[in-house]
């Protein structure tokens, strides 16, 4: 028996960058005093959600890895309270930036950097004016309180994102999101086919999967610019068990701290027994290499 307790923290982010942070740690050890062992914090909290438009100004709030302030408090937080932090942050490098996470073991240290795959670029979503594709690959930590995969929002879409953390040996999935309304598409709601898409990952991966996203009315900060989008973020994050049940899911409007709890080695036995892995034909997904379906063409 390898038992784990989880906690998905969903919460309101301002423009006030301390008062988020302040939030964020006063959650993190409420989770932790209620026996947490690995806490999620949502997208990119430190920061009220600068992409909802293209102003440069917001490349001053990046950070490199090595001298985040964030990161370095976390880092405390982590070592006092003796559990894992992944932990979203806007990282600067050299010339280039990222949308990064940071994972922090449960003695402090950082085990080393994700940075966000799949990068959307969309009316509210301008990703693409502040992060380049992320060059990290897809990575697994072993902490102490299991192997941990992780992807960013947008990444959360991607099926082969969750199986190439799976097979590189990851128990439990976290994803850190900021996803809302459709400013362009008022009368349109991802928040079921959102839930949905990741309970799948859960189900065809026999894992865990934790999905914490921040909640609220964000205005953007252009006025009628038709570069500036206001964004209403729908809350609801939620917990999935390993086989793509439901567990927990928060409301839309409201800070709350979700909990769950595994045992890692029953989960193994069960995706053995199941036969997944042992049944998978790599040879025959080449198709997934290619950008548009096409398959290369034969020699023969």
């Amino acid at each position: 028996m390898r038992l784990v307790k989880v906690a998905v923290i969903q919460m309101a982010c301002s423009k006030d960058h301390n008062e988020n942070v302040d939030k964020a740690e006063n959650m993190v050890r409420e989770a932790a005093v209620k026996g947490a062992n690995i806490i999620l914090l949502p997208e990119l909290f430190e920061t009220s959600y600068f992409c909802k438009q293209q102003n440069p100004e917001f490349f001053e709030w990046a950070r490199p890895f090595e001298k985040h302030p964030v990161l370095d408090k976390m880092s405390g937080l982590a070592k006092e309270l003796k559990v894992i932090l992944p932990i979203s942050f806007f990282e600067s490098s050299g010339n280039t930036f990222f949308n990064s996470l940071a994972i922090i073991d449960a003695d402090g240290q950082k085990l080393g950097v994700y940075r966000k795959s799949h990068i959307p670029d969309g009316p509210g979503y301008q990703e693409k004016f502040y992060f380049s594709p992320g060059n990290s690959g897809f990575k697994v930590w072993d902490t102490r309180f299991g192997k941990i995969g992780a992807g960013i929002c947008w990444d959360q879409w991607f099926p082969e994102a969750a199986r190439a953390m799976t097979l590189l040996g990851a128990e439990i999935l976290c994803y850190p999101s900021a996803i809302g309304s459709e400013p362009t598409n008022k009368n349109y709601d991802s928040c079921s086919h959102w839930t949905i898409t990741m309970q799948g990952h859960a189900a065809a991966n026999i894992i865990p999967v934790m999905a914490s996203n921040r909640f609220g009315f964000e205005k953007g900060v252009l006025g009628e610019s038709e570069n500036s989008f206001d964004v209403t973020f729908y809350g609801s994050s939620f917990i999935s068990g390993p086989k793509g049940e439901l567990l927990v899911q928060a409301g839309r409007g409201e800070e709350k701290i979700l909990f769950a709890e595994f045992d890692l080695e029953e989960i193994q036995k069960l995706r053995r027994e199941w036969g997944i892995f042992r049944d998978r034909r790599p040879e025959l997904y080449k198709i997934l290499l290619s950008i548009d379906g096409s398959p290369k063409k034969s020699k023969i």
